[in-house]
């Protein structure tokens, strides 16, 4: 038998990572952080306890890396959903009901989330978050920003503010409020993106 071309190799081990990110999200969303071990992991994703270590230094980067991943899977189909529009309003309330719409349906995994961008390790720069931010970029720039680097760390930050105000324990914001505030930014229309209603809530719903 021959041995494997180097390109087959690394289709395995993109594969094998992608597994891994896949059964990161399920497990977490399924039994919380603390309760998923590496381990957990590893067998969901059908591999070796080892090959978790090789991709990622921690339990916490690989979080991050998965969420990023869902975050640029969700983004993508947003934009990608028939009919596809070349309309940069358009493109950037798709891409904030996109998150917002992660945050509602996910609140376990998009707060442990959150709740990690705020240790000491920080935000991580893998290339499931480069990704993420390389079509968030692309949305500002035909949204019309004369400067899109700046203008996608801002709707980042609004975004990453928004989503904490609605998984706030306690006291969370209705999305479709912070919704409505988010479209009065950047100048949309209700009914871009996918409207949760026919009308935007009234002033202090």
């Amino acid at each position: 038998m021959s041995p494997r071309s180097a390109s087959v190799n690394e289709e395995l081990r993109r594969r094998s990572r992608e597994r891994l990110l896949q059964a990161t999200v399920e497990l977490i969303d399924e039994n919380g952080y603390e309760a998923t071990t590496l381990a957990d992991i590893a067998c969901r994703a059908g591999a070796a306890r080892g090959l978790v270590s090789y991709y990622f230094p921690g339990k916490r980067q690989l979080l991050q890396s998965a969420v990023h991943r869902l975050m640029h899977m969700e983004l993508a189909a947003a934009l990608e959903r028939e009919p596809v529009s070349p309309d940069g309003r358009e493109r950037l309330a798709r891409a904030i009901d996109a998150v917002l719409g992660l945050a509602r349906d996910r609140p376990r995994l998009m707060r442990t989330h959150m709740a990690g961008i705020l240790q000491s390790e920080g935000f991580i720069q893998c290339p499931e978050q480069q990704r993420l931010a390389a079509l968030l970029r692309d949305t500002v720039e035909r949204y019309g920003s004369a400067d899109p680097e700046t203008d996608y760390r801002l709707l980042r930050a609004l975004m990453m503010g928004a989503v904490v105000a609605i998984l706030l324990p306690g006291v969370p914001m209705p999305p479709e409020r912070l919704r409505s505030e988010l479209f009065q930014r950047y100048g949309l229309d209700w009914r871009l993106g996918r409207p949760p209603g026919a009308e935007p809530p009234p002033p202090g719903v």
